[in-house]
């Protein structure tokens, strides 16, 4: 961990909305060589993804429980790839990770060798 700094969780009322960002720390020169998913981690829960974008932003894929709801998009030439989330539901909470591969991707965290530290986002009234 700590290839990659995620930024923009915080405690949101339900409905809301955040925008999370995932940028590249020096080990990683160039972070539109890589595919950068987003997973999340709730307490006594496994991590799971959330979502994912290719290289050239050209294809992204969404979990069931958030598809229509988030967004993911990169900047190529920021070295960015943020994620904006609507309509925030309480189970939404979860500790956010972005992570990064070289490899194929996959909705798997096991294909991600690459990880942040993780930020906090709380849905609660």
């Amino acid at each position: 961990q700590g290839q990659l700094v995620e930024s923009g969780g915080g405690l949101v009322q339900p409905g809301g909305s955040l925008r999370l960002s995932c940028a590249r720390a020096p080990s990683i020169r160039i972070l539109s060589n890589y595919i950068v998913g987003w997973f999340r981690q709730a307490p006594g829960k496994e991590r799971e993804i959330v979502a994912f974008i290719n290289r050239s932003a050209t294809s992204t894929y969404y979990s069931d429980s958030v598809k229509g709801r988030f967004t993911i998009s990169r900047d190529n030439v920021k070295n960015t790839v943020d994620l904006q989330m609507d309509s925030l539901k309480p189970e939404d909470t979860a500790v956010y990770y972005c992570a990064a591969t070289a490899g194929i991707g996959g909705t798997d965290s096991k294909g991600y060798p690459y990880w942040g530290q993780g930020t906090q986002v709380t849905v609660s009234s």
